[in-house]
């Protein structure tokens, strides 16, 4: 009897099973594509970590196509379509992503960057930028195990400066459209301010922030901030050779071309060193053809009979080895900002705001 029961109960059950599929058969579909889905994801995983990745393609085609909520499988598609440069592929399967995970901050700042790079939609890069910025997540901390307040923080940092690159890179765009370009650079130096506040010691952010300054006639800001980006990371020549520019503007020929020394020193250790140097050495040629032809009182005050102090380095094959003995008296020989003093001071007014960004415009050396 016990047995009877027991098989009886077992039909119910399948019956009632049945019934529910029967009731409602889409769920079901759903339930089945879902795990068919998921299976392909792990196929795809696998062959995106050996780096095979037309199979990676083709597994998480099937799986979103199974199963689109998917949105880790729609975040790697992304990723190897910018790898083949496909571009528009990318921010479609990016887009995707986070509209299945709205809180996806990663595929927001993917997609901001190369739909900004790469396609020129600096707007669609400026309005995931924004969207990070105001997502709000859960805040979790345990001591010693886990805590995502730093990644949060650092993220939000990272969507300011990606925002100032993007609307620099739409000023830019604007050709002789001066109060607009103008705009634009306003807008982006109040990125790379936020920026800068989070991102507290990223030469990035203080440098570009500097260059905006620059572009926009803050002199004075953009000369203690090329100072500092310099204090941050030495052995980058940019801020160097941008901050010479700049001194050679403002006819402080004897700082500019310590800059310009320094910068020349660091460029030969990169790639593409020629290009490089090219700029470099034509704005230092113009400066030293200046202090030879110029007489003016002003300037023989401003210029020293000292030399120039170039740092002892030792070069391979045209390109700088630092050695442990060389490296610590290098570095802090970089790090010196000579002209900070300068800029303490209040600029000459001399300079205007229009004639300085005309004058940046038509200088295709600064960085």
């Amino acid at each position: 009897m016990k047995k009877f029961f027991s098989g009886l109960f077992t039909l119910l059950v399948i019956a009632a099973f049945g019934r529910l599929v029967y009731l409602h058969p889409g769920f079901f579909q759903k339930q089945i594509d879902k795990v068919r889905g998921m299976y392909y994801v792990h196929k795809g995983d696998k062959a995106f970590k050996k780096l095979k990745l037309q199979k990676a393609i083709n597994y998480y085609n099937r799986a979103v196509a199974l199963f689109p909520e998917h949105y880790g499988a729609w975040y790697n598609l992304g990723n190897i379509y910018v790898v083949y440069e496909d571009y528009y592929s990318a921010v479609d399967a990016y887009e995707k992503a986070f509209e299945y995970n709205p809180k996806m901050i990663i595929a927001r700042m993917n997609y901001g960057i190369v739909s900004a790079e790469k396609l020129g939609d600096f707007d669609g890069a400026i309005n995931q930028y924004d969207e990070i910025i105001k997502t709000k997540r859960h805040l979790l901390s345990i001591p010693f195990v886990y805590s995502n307040r730093k990644s949060y923080k650092v993220n939000k940092g990272l969507a300011y400066y990606n925002k100032g690159v993007a609307y620099k890179q739409k000023s830019i765009y604007l050709e002789d459209e001066w109060e607009f370009r103008r705009q634009y650079l306003l807008k982006a130096l109040e990125a790379y301010k936020e920026a800068c506040k989070i991102l507290k010691n990223d030469y990035d952010a203080r440098y570009n922030l500097a260059l905006t300054y620059h572009l926009l006639g803050d002199y004075r800001d953009a000369g203690l901030t090329y100072c500092k980006a310099i204090e941050l990371a030495p052995m980058n020549y940019e801020a160097h050779y941008n901050l010479a520019v700049l001194l050679r503007h403002l006819k402080y020929y004897k700082e500019s071309l310590e800059e310009l020394e320094k910068a020349t020193t660091l460029v030969t250790s990169g790639n593409n060193a020629a290009a490089r140097q090219r700029y470099i050495f034509d704005v230092m040629n113009d400066v030293t053809r200046t202090i030879l032809a110029n007489t003016d009182s002003n300037l023989v005050e401003k210029l020293s009979d000292e030399p120039v102090k170039s740092p002892k380095v030792t070069y391979v094959n045209g390109k700088i080895v630092l050695t442990e003995e060389l490296d610590n008296a290098i570095i802090k020989n970089f790090k010196v900002c000579g002209s900070k003093e300068i800029f303490q001071e209040d600029i000459d007014d001399e300079y205007s705001e229009y004639d300085t960004i005309r004058y940046n415009v038509n200088v295709p050396g600064v960085e």
